[in-house]
């Protein structure tokens, strides 16, 4: 993962186009506003199987920083938590590449 990636997360924080914490991320997936869900490294596991499934079911993907804990994301984005759901289409493009050229 490179930085470039928590930079537009912390763009898309101060756009106000983040749903932040599992509990959110839920709402906002019920309201079918998420195009992308991204999970610090160490989010339990529990809780990103949790994601994971409710994901799925709107067909949404949830990427999981490799190398960004919880601590890193919540610098990048200006708030604690360990997920996040991106609710904007050019962001969440724009995230999903440089995840994937990265790899």
């Amino acid at each position: 993962m490179s930085d470039k990636t928590l930079t537009l997360l912390g763009f898309a924080s101060k756009a106000r186009k983040l749903s932040y914490g599992f509990s959110a991320v839920l709402e906002s997936l019920n309201q079918n506003k998420v195009r992308l869900i991204v999970a610090a490294s160490d989010l339990s596991e529990k809780t990103l199987k949790e994601a994971v499934f409710h994901a799925e079911k709107k067909n949404i993907e949830v990427l999981r920083l490799k190398t960004a804990d919880i601590f890193v994301l919540s610098k990048a984005i200006g708030r604690k938590c360990g997920i996040v759901a991106v609710n904007d289409d050019g962001f969440a493009k724009a995230i999903k590449e440089d995840f994937l050229n990265d790899q």
